[in-house]
């Protein structure tokens, strides 16, 4: 059933042998507090403490050691070219200088200044685009045809979906009890991946993905059972999953994800919110759209026989100039 996917379990095995070392097992910690709120047993997967401070280094390593593979090979590669909100340039800037490659990401105008920032401290370029897909993939396209470069994607690359999938490996080796496992969706690499490796080896685990109503379209592709892009950017405070589903990742979630959640802006403030408050965990608020997912009425209304559950903290890159309280508050050199 399974061979019918871009990606394998033998692919996400081989991707976690590429990248072991190379990346941090991040810990599953639990909080008392959220499992009462949730009224399950919640293990929270941290990967805002994770290389770049999000799961896409994991994907973006895989993707550019094959490249390096390739050079060594004798197959000349002259750049990497990528587009993202944010994470995934800054995962693919730091993979491409651990291989000594030059990389160009190109962002969104609109996204973080702290992103940005950081993609630039890894040795990536920075292309400005508009904040939308279309701009994004004709930004993208034009910048590898000027570069010689080879297009990394975000979440549609089979070798990214990979290594992504690595996440699933290691929750069923830190929580064997495991009932479901709860995901951010934007593009749906990281869903796709943890969907593949998990379903393949432990099929009844549930595998739930998350996103903000205001870019719903994992949820109406769900429901129609085909897919249906936003029209439209999506207006949220989630900025990492703005991101539609794509044809490689839409057939794995079409078949593999039991289900999709969907919360208010609201909801995602108050569960990043409470986050940082109560659980001391830092994460950005793309990260809450699966706290709030859990905690959603909707959610608690499943069977009370569903325990056990793993929500991934996806990453911490908290824009910190949206906080009003830091503005005009500087960093002593």
């Amino acid at each position: 059933m399974l061979s019918q996917y871009c990606v394998s379990l033998a692919s996400v095995q081989k991707a976690h042998t590429v990248i072991n070392g190379l990346i941090h097992r991040t810990p599953v910690l639990t909080n008392s507090t959220l499992d009462k709120r949730a009224e399950r047993k919640l293990f929270l997967k941290c990967e805002l403490f994770q290389k770049t401070g999000s799961f896409k280094i994991r994907g973006a390593l895989n993707a550019v050691s094959s490249l390096s593979k390739n050079r060594q090979d004798g197959v000349e590669v002259r750049a990497v070219v990528t587009h993202s909100s944010g994470n995934h340039g800054q995962a693919v800037a730091l993979a491409a200088q651990m291989q000594g490659i030059p990389s160009y990401v190109v962002v969104p105008r609109t996204a973080p200044a702290c992103k940005k920032a950081a993609i630039q401290e890894y040795g990536g370029r920075i292309v400005e685009c508009e904040p939308n897909d279309q701009s994004r993939m004709e930004t993208a396209s034009r910048t590898v045809v000027e570069t010689q470069g080879i297009l990394i994607h975000s979440n549609q690359d089979p070798l990214v979906i990979a290594g992504q999938g690595t996440i699933g490996l290691e929750i069923l080796q830190q929580v064997p009890d495991v009932q479901a496992v709860v995901v951010p969706v934007g593009g749906g690499g990281m869903v796709s991946g943890i969907a593949i490796a998990i379903k393949a080896q432990r099929p009844q685990v549930k595998i739930y993905a998350a996103e903000p109503e205001n870019a719903d379209d994992c949820y109406r592709s769900k429901q129609s059972g085909r897919l249906t892009p936003n029209a439209q950017p999506p207006m949220t405070l989630a900025d990492a999953v703005k991101t539609s589903i794509g044809a490689k990742t839409w057939p794995i979630i079409r078949d593999l994800v039991d289900d999709v959640f969907t919360v208010s802006e609201e909801e995602i403030q108050q569960a990043t919110r409470l986050m940082w408050e109560r659980a001391k965990l830092v994460i950005e608020p793309t990260a809450g759209v699966g706290v709030a997912a859990v905690l959603s009425r909707r959610f608690r209304e499943l069977p009370g026989s569903l325990r056990n559950v793993c929500v991934v903290l996806c990453g911490g890159n908290v824009d910190l100039d949206s906080l009003e309280w830091l503005h005009g508050v500087k960093v002593a050199e």
